[in-house]
């Protein structure tokens, strides 16, 4: 995920502050893992510089004084490209799970190997047991439903890739010392 481009999105809207955008982001993205304030203004200054977004006002509720930030034509430019660029598959694997497994297997063996898939097997069934709860819950929002759904739809493929390699380990077992 792009922070840039979600604060663009969430600009485009209308003028905001950056505590404005941190809690926009997290109440849209629940799932996701939730902005620090640094990190939203760091990266408004990121496109502040850039010409993407420009200073809209201050104003001073009940605490400190707060910039407002809003769109550039060439932010809103850059955010349209951003939304039609599709997002080419990952031409390599890196993924934690794998290079635990391979690197497992070349330290300590199948034994070791074994071990961590299914105990990885086993968190990933819990987390998908949480992300049912999340969205079979009373007032669940669609957008927590939708962020829920992708993450089990994540869950699940590493799943099947987890029990295909349960039964594999032994022949990568052999490949790996080769």
């Amino acid at each position: 995920m792009s922070t840039a481009h979600v604060l663009l999105g969430l600009l485009a809207g209308g003028p905001r502050h950056g505590y404005d955008l941190k809690r926009a982001h997290d109440d849209r993205l629940p799932q996701a893992k939730p902005l620090a304030y640094g990190q939203v203004y760091a990266t408004l200054g990121r496109l502040e510089r850039d010409g993407l977004v420009a200073q809209s006002g201050q104003d001073q509720e009940a605490g400190p004084e707060r910039t407002s930030y809003q769109l550039t034509d060439l932010g809103r430019e850059r955010l349209a490209a951003w939304l039609v660029e599709v997002e080419p598959p990952a031409p390599h694997v890196n993924s934690v799970l794998f290079n635990k497994v391979v690197v497992a297997l070349l330290a300590s063996g199948t034994e070791q190997a074994t071990g961590y898939l299914t105990a990885q097997r086993a968190a990933h069934m819990a987390r998908m047991r949480e992300l049912t709860a999340v969205k079979t819950r009373p007032g669940a929002s669609v957008g927590d439903v939708v962020a829920a759904d992708y993450a089990i739809g994540h869950l699940d493929a590493d799943l099947r890739w987890l029990q295909t390699t349960l039964a594999r380990v032994a022949e990568l077992q052999k490949e790996v010392n080769s």
